[in-house]
Order: structure tokens, then C-alpha cells, then sequence
């Protein structure tokens, strides 16, 4: 019988998401809830096109979005400007706790948000959420529609 640990998927959850905005302004990937969670690492990979890229972690009280306050800003010294390109951010709870405490929101939920200088460049975004409050089998979970 075949062993098949699943110890890592129980204490991550990683989520993929298609980037492809068709635009130029900053847009939010997906609002995701962080109440459960202790720290959330995005990366961007590169799919399409050569522009540089701007990248934030927001958070907002409201699972869409409304009244963002930006959470994590990255600094990107070397721009992923080339197919196959990746970058990553972070934050953690204790950040988004501390901007909602500034800022007199009560912030939970999440997003990346990224801007392009060029409106038809495309990437992948993958979320992973750390640190869950319960760990639980196939917390990270296939997804196929």
C-alpha cells in the first residue's frame, strides 16, 4: 500500500489565479479571507509580455473590496520582465492588524494588487496562506472546472 502524505496541504492553502486585467490601472487578484491565517505569500509569474509591474498586498473590511488600505508594498529591483519571470510578497497577520488599527478599519480580508504598463500582458498569481488557526486534510485542494 502506498503511503500519501498530505502533512503540507493541510497546513497551507494555496490558491492559483489567471492574471489577465486587459488594463493598465492597479486591480485587485481576489479578495481572500485572512481571519484564519497567520501569514500570506503571494508570487507573480510572468505568462505574457515585457512591462514592469507594480505589486501590493491590500486589505479591507469587506470581502469585495471596498475601502482598501495598502498592507505590503514591494520593491521590485529587478522588474519580471521576461516570460518565466517570478517575484514574490509577503505579509503578515500582525501587518494587516496594525494597518487596521491606523487606519480605524477593521480589516481581514486580502488581495495582491498589481498594475501593468501595458494592458495586454498577463501573468499567474498564486496565494499562500500560512499559519492556519485549524489545520484540516486538503486544506489545499485540486480545482478543476
Amino acid at each position: 500500500m502506498a503511503l500519501t502524505p498530505k502533512k503540507s496541504a493541510s497546513e497551507v492553502k494555496l490558491t492559483q489565479y489567471d492574471f489577465d486585467p486587459n488594463s493598465t490601472a492597479a486591480t485587485a487578484v481576489a479578495w481572500v479571507d485572512m481571519k484564519d491565517f497567520a501569514k500570506l505569500i503571494v508570487a507573480f509569474f510572468r505568462t505574457v509580455g515585457t512591462s514592469n509591474i507594480t505589486m501590493i498586498i491590500q486589505g479591507s473590511a469587506a470581502s469585495n473590496g471596498a475601502s482598501p488600505e495598502t498592507v505590503a508594498t514591494k520593491t521590485v529591483s529587478s522588474q519580471p520582465n521576461a516570460v518565466g519571470d517570478y517575484i514574490f510578497l509577503e505579509c503578515l497577520a500582525e501587518q494587516v492588524a496594525q494597518v487596521a488599527a491606523t487606519s480605524g478599519k477593521a480589516l481581514r480580508y486580502v488581495s495582491a494588487t498589481i498594475s501593468f504598463e501595458t494592458n495586454t500582458d498577463e501573468g499567474v498569481v498564486t496565494y499562500m496562506l500560512g499559519g492556519p488557526r485549524f489545520a484540516y486534510d486538503e486544506l489545499t485542494a485540486d480545482y478543476v472546472s
